[in-house]
């Protein structure tokens, strides 16, 4: 059976790939700071506690995980701030570019060869926000593309082995992420995306012929739509 690591696994678009991916009779490893074995209660589930802002956390979970020959990594945990920059807390800064792109950065450098021997997947969930700039993000537009363009340069540079190497750029889709922000996705079923859909979508890259890769997936509402929430 193989084992898949998945970051951000407690909560939102990585709790429904989690979920998704326990379907598909795969060993779990799920990554956040609160997550445990009651957020499945699945006998191929395997919770691991790790602070996604800290250092040693995530060099210490890097050193747990790379004993585990993990054949598939999914980097999915982020979160974002959207303030006109000189607002933002320094604080805020360093967490969001930690966990949105050092913690997939060092994880990666960390299961890499397994991942390579294993013909393995590295599916890096981005943003749209990778792909285009927004007012108020800078610096979650930046963390996702640099997030996306660490995947790119990987891509490229594991050609030769069996890795398959996918970057996927999500719409607003309906999730926690937005809880403690000023605004929502659309309540319109046209103008979201639900975190199944990217759930779905990891299960097509899954499915695909291994020597066939969609480096680049962008998943788009079919209509535009936001709701700014009452303060």
């Amino acid at each position: 059976m193989k084992t898949v690591v998945i970051t951000g696994a407690s909560s939102g678009i990585g709790k429904e790939i989690t979920k998704k991916i326990l379907a598909l009779n795969y060993k779990i490893i799920g990554v956040s700071r609160t997550i445990s074995h009651d957020d499945f209660n699945h006998e191929n589930f395997t919770p691991l506690q790790t602070d996604l802002s800290d250092k040693d956390s995530v060099l210490q979970a890097c050193e747990k995980l790379q004993k585990e020959n993990v054949s598939i990594l999914i980097n999915c945990a982020g979160f974002g701030k959207f303030e006109p920059h000189e607002e933002l807390n320094p604080e805020t800064i360093i967490n969001m570019s930690f966990v949105n792109l050092i913690t997939p950065m060092l994880l990666t450098n960390a299961l890499l060869r397994d991942l390579k021997k294993n013909d393995g997947y590295l599916i890096n969930i981005n943003s749209i926000e990778a792909i285009r700039a927004s007012k108020f993000a800078g610096v979650y537009s930046a963390t996702k593309a640099g997030l996306k363009a660490f995947g790119d340069a990987l891509f490229e540079e594991t050609r030769k082995s069996g890795l398959s190497v996918t970057n996927i750029n999500p719409d607003m889709t309906q999730s926690a992420f937005y809880d403690n922000l000023r605004f929502e996705t659309s309540a319109k079923e046209n103008e979201k995306l639900l975190a199944l859909d990217i759930a779905n979508a990891v299960e097509h890259i899954l499915s695909m012929r291994k020597g066939a890769v969609v480096s680049d997936y962008t998943i788009r509402s079919l209509n535009f739509g936001i709701s700014k929430k009452r303060l």
